[in-house]
């Protein structure tokens, strides 16, 4: 297999999907930082997930070198859906056809929360002696919380209780507190919180 930094690589699963995709970032100077279940899974406790969320601070101008390191016809990425998503500071997939492997590129905003979060980051060692950048666990609970709120899904508090489980006192809850209010998840970081307490 051609190294994971590598157009021509093969990804085989997740961790080799996030290191290219991590590997093409860096090389491109782009700010990112992995969140959603990759994230919680590396916070938290282990469970299967195929998909690898990812806020990317992508611009027009790295449009075209950021397409370059998702050839067709290895990955879908179709240079119109990305540079549409930069536009509406929005969303788009990168689909691995060959092993069924997705990764939602989430572009950021100029919002406090994803200027806060960018500039939170931590730096986590993958394997190889790799390291790649994840969401604070503060602000994936954060962002799980909205999830919660919006959908309703029970993944994402057993997600959050995991993370809070493992990582117990490393937490700070008092950012968790003063950005739930913000972002208007109080109730549900109350419910998490009481949750927690119960165990």
């Amino acid at each position: 297999m051609a190294p994971a930094d590598s157009p021509e690589g093969q990804p085989q699963g997740p961790a080799e999907l996030l290191a290219h995709l991590a590997a093409s970032l860096e090389l491109l100077q782009i700010r990112y930082l992995v969140t959603g279940s990759m994230a919680t899974i590396a916070y938290g406790e282990p469970r299967f997930t195929n998909d690898i969320d990812v806020v990317v601070a992508l611009l027009g101008d790295k449009i075209d070198a950021f397409c370059a390191r998702f050839p067709a016809p290895e990955y879908y990425c179709p240079r119109h859906m990305v540079a549409d998503a930069v536009r509406k500071k929005w969303q788009f997939n990168i689909i691995h056809p060959a092993s069924g492997l997705k990764i939602d590129v989430i572009i950021a905003t100029d919002s406090d929360f994803d200027r806060s979060r960018l500039s939170r980051g931590e730096r986590i060692a993958t394997g190889d002696d790799a390291f790649v950048s994840f969401a604070s666990p503060e602000d994936v609970i954060l962002k799980k919380l909205v999830y919660y709120r919006e959908g309703g899904s029970e993944k994402h508090l057993r997600d959050i209780a995991g993370v809070l489980k493992v990582q117990g006192d490393r937490v700070d809850r008092t950012y968790i507190t003063a950005w739930a209010d913000r972002l208007g998840v109080s109730a549900e970081w109350g419910l998490c919180a009481r949750d927690q307490k119960a165990r």
